[in-house]
């Protein structure tokens, strides 16, 4: 023992590090080098322990200086640099925050995962086939026009609306289908405080067995309720689209004046947020899909619109244009 009581007398001499904490644990804890020659000091012979205890003592009254000595020093260093309280938060530098068309987009996906749809991508890049024929549009629709959709070279487009991934799960999965498909999407039009040529669109698809209007009324009804509170209302106006038929556009009671009228809402107390109907036939049986079997719905919003409505906002080049004193607003949301 006597040469265990030199080695760990030894050890703490070249003890390198400052912290004192580390010494303590080492040496002077319940689980330390000098606890467990205490520990085995009860097992030596009766004639030696007088000298062993000694000797154990004057190592323990040794190892407590030692961490004295530590302790003093770090509170040099500290008291040096201003460090008052070591329990305090860490001061983290500003690494910016996430865009608020991110939030929406994965706010609006949380709301619907809830009941059940799940969420798949496609490219923005599309041929004619996934991008219009396939949705029912004729060869004559103004959407095929140069002047609403950015070609890449004939028959190849950027994507004008994410309802060309629609077309390419419903090709190769097997119905029933309940999906949501985020993304970027292209126009050719003039950019404004109310549109731009490149935004984010969400889709929603839902295709099964005896599918019918009053099941979209009332997903969207539950969306809107969870995105913009639960007094919201909303209402359905007759439109048209290529790919649904019967189909709507959807109004909500406007957030800002609480149905009431303002300048965003027009005074007319709603705010149109997006467009659905029942997906055509034509488009079930371009996805090999029997329509006297299956039916479906199909919606899609605008994420720019959505974030405008609930972030009060009255540009949509806001979202575009890296200005970190708007973005830095959404720190905390």
């Amino acid at each position: 023992m006597i040469n265990d009581i030199d080695q760990i007398i030894k050890e703490m001499q070249d003890f390198a590090s400052d912290r004192s904490e580390e010494f303590k644990l080492k040496f002077l804890s319940k689980k330390g080098k000098i606890q467990e020659l205490f520990d085995e000091f009860r097992n030596v012979r009766p004639e030696e322990k007088k000298e062993l205890g000694q000797r154990l003592n004057a190592l323990k009254n040794m190892a407590q200086a030692r961490f004295a000595e530590l302790q003093a020093k770090e509170q040099q260093f500290f008291t040096a640099s201003k460090i008052e309280d070591m329990t305090r938060d860490v001061a983290t530098d500003s690494i910016g925050s996430i865009h608020p068309l991110t939030l929406v987009r994965r706010e609006i996906c949380d709301i619907f995962s809830r009941i059940g749809f799940t969420v798949a991508e496609g490219p923005e890049i599309e041929d004619d086939w996934h991008l219009f024929s396939a949705l029912n549009f004729p060869p004559e629709h103004p959407a095929r026009d140069m002047q609403d959709t950015f070609f890449v070279e004939k028959d190849v487009a950027l994507r004008t609306h994410t309802s060309s991934v629609q077309i390419r799960c419903l090709e190769k999965e097997s119905v029933p289908v309940r999906k949501i498909f985020p993304g970027r999407v292209f126009r050719n039009e003039a950019i404004s405080a109310r549109a731009h040529c490149m935004f984010h669109q969400v889709e929603g698809l839902y295709v099964d067995k005896n599918v019918s209007f009053k099941d979209l009324k009332q997903v969207l009804l539950y969306f809107a309720e969870e995105m913009f509170g639960p007094d919201t209302k909303i209402r359905l106006r007759p439109s048209y689209f290529p790919f649904t038929e019967p189909s709507a556009e959807m109004d909500v009671t406007c957030s800002i004046c609480g149905g009431k009228g303002c300048n965003i809402c027009k005074n007319s107390g709603w705010v149109e947020i997006l467009g659905c109907g029942m997906v055509d036939p034509n488009v079930l049986k371009n996805c090999n899909i029997d329509p006297s079997i299956y039916s479906g719905y199909a919606f899609g919003m605008g994420i720019e619109r959505i974030s405008m409505l609930k972030y009060n906002t009255n540009d949509i080049r806001l979202y575009f244009d890296n200005d970190v004193r708007f973005l830095s607003q959404f720190k905390n949301a």
